[in-house]
Order: structure tokens, then sequence, then C-alpha cells
């Protein structure tokens, strides 16, 4: 289960800190329903579901794409590649020899970056899986035609139908009519999930199944993580990471920096800033969330984080176990003065260096909100994921904002279909 930490952050708080009454309120509206958003608050019920339904059938999908080909190629944007970049590149940030190479393309509109994917991809075996709600946003449609006719180029219609695997709406939809009519294999994006919560659907399943993580695991731990964070209790972690950081806010605190000391944590963390930015940035108000990997944005941010405006906060995620041992080696005459680390564990240093950082930053006016798992692997991945879901529900209701939706999203759309020329477009 997920800890959290609010040692280095409770000097800064105000009167009687978190407001714990408030969240336990959100718990409740969560749990019965009866907020904003209601309707899409299947994620809770997710891991349960998705074992008893679909689990088995992306498993056999997983086993006949890592016979056959060399690369996935996922197409999708925001909510619906981010869980699965985040899994990806957290838990095989190198491949196994077995292991397809998986592609993630349809986030932008670069001719350069698709290129260089064209690059990447060569001429390897590849399977094509295409995840969208609609099958009308342009970046991933695009995407999907571009390798559709690739593939059907390499293989013919017949075979290229037996490599195209979508995740879609159950009834309807643009992507959900072309799949029945070419008869693709198909997953479901359920109605009452929106994307940002959706990786442990067969939106982030799939792709995260035919890279070689073990499924099966998340889908477990996630159910045994969400039965413990039903607790309704300050116990919570939940209650303390979504108390503390809407106390911080309320008290001028409005940028929130996750930070890790793991370079594969990168996607998690943009995982986590559309989760949080989507959910809670509306109606004017809303937390601002952003992100680093330390120690290498020490050199770098560390000097806005350590002196600049107190208008941030900090959260850091970490591994309590390492994966791995590294033992820093002896050097005869010691000409870089480092001896004195000769034998200590790699591990060990990292600590040592997160414990200075955090006291460092804590001396500057930066409050630190700890977040720990046992180990990166699937069981720290699924509890994380289980944790920021219902901690960003809790804070979102506490604020009062609807945290599941996201209207803002649909404006620069408009406009860019108006431009193109779409048909129809106003």
């Amino acid at each position: 289960m997920v800890k959290v930490d609010l040692s280095g952050a409770s000097m800064f708080f105000q009167n009687m800190g978190p407001d714990y009454a408030e969240v336990a309120a959100a718990h409740r509206t969560l749990a019965e329903g009866s907020g904003l958003g209601a309707e899409f608050t299947g994620w809770l019920e997710l891991p349960q579901n998705i074992k008893s339904g679909e689990l088995k059938q992306i498993l056999a999908l997983a086993k006949r794409v890592r016979a056959r080909s060399q690369a996935l190629v996922v197409v999708g944007i925001g909510g619906s590649y981010l869980g699965a970049r985040a899994a990806v590149d957290l838990l095989r940030p190198t491949r196994g020899t077995d292991d397809p190479d998986i592609i993630f393309v349809g986030n932008g509109l670069s001719p350069d970056s698709m290129m260089d994917t064209l690059s990447r991809l060569g001429d390897k075996d590849f399977d094509l899986c295409v995840i969208s709600k609609s099958g009308t946003t342009l970046e991933p449609a695009l995407a999907f035609r571009m390798f559709k006719g690739l593939l059907v180029s390499k293989y013919g219609a017949a075979e290229a139908k037996k490599r195209i695997t979508v995740v879609t709406d159950a009834n309807r939809g643009v992507l959900h009519d072309m799949a029945v009519r070419e008869g693709w294999e198909t997953f479901v994006v359920p109605d009452n999930v929106g994307g940002r919560f959706s990786v442990l659907s067969a939106v982030g399943l799939v792709p995260i199944a035919v890279a070689g993580i073990d499924v099966q695991t998340v889908i477990d731990c996630a159910i045994d993580e969400f039965r413990a964070l039903d607790l309704r209790s300050p116990e919570n972690p939940a209650w303390q990471y979504a108390g503390a950081r809407q106390h911080l806010y309320h008290n001028g605190r409005s940028i929130e920096i996750l930070a890790s000391y793991e370079p594969s944590f990168r996607f998690f963390a943009e995982w986590w800033k559309q989760l949080y930015g989507e959910s809670e940035g509306k109606n004017g108000i809303g937390i601002f969330p952003a992100s680093v990997e330390f120690t290498a944005d020490l050199h770098s941010m560390g000097q806005f984080v350590q002196d600049g405006p107190r208008t941030l906060f900090e959260s850091v995620v970490s591994f309590e176990q390492d994966l791995h041992q590294f033992e820093v080696p002896f050097d005869m005459g010691d000409p870089d003065g480092l001896n004195y680390l000769a034998s200590r564990q790699l591990g060990d240093v990292c600590r040592t260096a997160m414990a200075a950082v955090k006291q460092a930053h804590i001396d500057g006016g930066v409050p630190n909100i700890g977040i720990s798992v046992p180990r990166r692997d699937e069981a720290g991945f699924a509890s994380l994921v289980c944790f920021f879901e219902l901690a960003c529900a809790l804070s979102g209701y506490v604020s009062g904002v609807n945290p599941f939706d996201q209207p803002g999203v649909e404006a620069y759309k408009k406009n860019m279909f108006r431009m193109l020329g779409k048909p129809g477009a106003q």
C-alpha cells in the first residue's frame, strides 16, 4: 500500500492543518455517487470488472502479438496512451530480448516526429492498436490512417485485419463502426470511465500486456489497493495527500511539483499531470501540476525550487527497495577523491541525496510531501495508480469542481477543425 509522509509539510500548515471533515464528505459523495460527474466513477470497480471480463481476451491477444511481431504501434493521445506509456517506461525501461518494441504515435502532428517513428519501426513485423473513444480526434485519427495503410501495404488486406486491434466505444462512433465493418478485434472503453482514469481498462492493459508486464498482478494488486483505500479515516493515505494539497493551496501554494529520483518515472509523471490538470483546472481555480526528475533537475530547476517564488510545494515519489544493487568501486590512488564512497551501495548514496534535498527545500520554504511504495514493480505501479486516482477525485470534490469532465479541452479542437475546413465545422 502507498505510504504518505507529511512530516516535511506539517510545519507549513496553518491553524489545525488539513480539514479531514471535508475530505470525509468528499469520500462519501464519491462512494454514494451523489456528486458532480458521478456517471464517470466506474474506475472504482474497473479492476474487478476487467478481471471477470476482458482480461482473458487481453492476455490471449498479447500472446499472439508477442509471438508474431517485433513491435506494437499504439495509436492514442492523452488518456488513451499516457497510462500505458507510464507503465511501460516505469516497468520495462529496457526491453527484454523477447519483448516487442512498444511505439506510441498519434499524440502530436509533427511530420519530423512521424518520420523518426517510421525510421524506428523500419522493416520490423508489427501489429497496430488504435485507442480512441470516438475515432474523430485528429491526431490519432491521422496516425491510424497512416499506419493502417502501411500495414496493408506490408501484409495485404486480409493479414492486416488480423494485426489491427481497436479499443473504442462499445456501441457507437466512427472507430466502432469501422471496426465492425472491417472485422477488427475490439476491446471496450467503458462508458462510465473517463480517459485519464482508464489505464486499468483495455485502454492501458493491451499495450502493457504486449510489453510483457504481468497485468494479472497489476489487476490483483489494484483490487487490493482500492479496498485498502476505502478506509474512512485520516489514516488513509489518499485522505492525507488530498487534504494536505488542498490545505496548502488555500494558503497560497498554487503549484505542485511531482518529483522522483527514478528516470523511468518520467511518463508516470506525465500521466499524473493529465490526471490532476484535467480534473482540477477549471472554474478559474486549481493547483498547477508540474514535474521534475531528480537528481538531474537539481542542476537546472533546482535553483528555482530552492529560491524562487514561494508559491509551490513538492510531492516526492520514492521506491523503498532497489531492484538492483550497484557498489561504488574503489580506485587506487583516489584521483577523483571519491574513495570515501567506495563499497557503498549507489542506492544508499541516492537516498542520502534525497534526504539532503528534502531538508534544503524545507529550509528554503518548500513544503515536502513524501509518497512511497515498496518496489518499482507491478504492485507498486498498481498502488500508485489507485492512490492518485482516488486522491484526485477527493481533492477535486473538496475544491468544489467536477473532477470528471474537461470542457476546456474542446476549445482548440473547434478552432482547428474550422481553420482546416472540416465539413460542418462552425
